[in-house]
């Protein structure tokens, strides 16, 4: 293995390692297309989605390491060989590890929108309202999202933990959506307490 461990004995890995370790460790075989359609329908929602190329260089990253090995399928149809990814032993106890023992990062705010509502001064109520109403907008159309990624879920049992996932992004877009409406009618308010300029 060429990764380096910690004290607690958890690999040094990048966070991508673990999110696709993470994936591939729900038991199943998955292609590089699998592994980055389930993190876009589940991971995309709450902390990010890697692209392809780096999905395909983590999990050659991945085997290379010992922590997953892949075989070549015949296609059902098509004209080449898919490349499928499972995890080992080895990479299970590393996630496993990982999952218990890792420092746990803090959630980091990055929102745009509270960053034009501080410097609401410098706009005009209507150009607000605009930013606020299309944040709006995003945070429906995501919660619709993640409650529809939950249903196609379905009832596997190996996904439980993930669509309780997906039901959190679900109710944390349902509130964004509903601080957009409750800061739409705090500029009303606002409007009718002072003149602007």
């Amino acid at each position: 293995m060429d990764s380096v461990v910690d004290q607690e004995g958890v690999p040094g890995l990048p966070a991508i390692s673990w999110v696709v370790l993470g994936l591939l460790s729900h038991g199943r075989e998955l292609s590089g297309y699998d592994v980055k359609k389930w993190a876009d329908r589940s991971l995309g929602l709450f902390y990010w989605s890697p692209s392809f190329s780096q999905v395909y260089s983590e999990l050659k990253r991945l085997e290379n390491s010992g922590y997953a090995t892949s075989r070549l399928v015949a296609p059902e149809a098509g004209t080449r060989d898919k490349r499928v990814y499972r995890i080992t032993d080895e990479g299970l106890d590393a996630v496993r590890t990982w999952a218990r023992t890792a420092p746990l990062d803090p959630p980091v705010l990055k929102h745009g929108p509270m960053l034009r509502l501080w410097l609401g001064h410098l706009l005009e109520p209507e150009r607000m309202r605009e930013i606020l109403a299309a944040h709006r907008e995003y945070a429906e159309h995501t919660r619709r999202r993640a409650e529809a990624d939950a249903a196609d879920a379905g009832a596997d049992e190996a996904w439980a933990y993930p669509r309780l996932t997906l039901k959190w992004a679900e109710r944390y877009y349902t509130a964004e959506r509903d601080l957009a409406d409750a800061m739409l009618a705090d500029i009303e308010e606002l409007e009718g307490e002072r003149p602007w300029h």
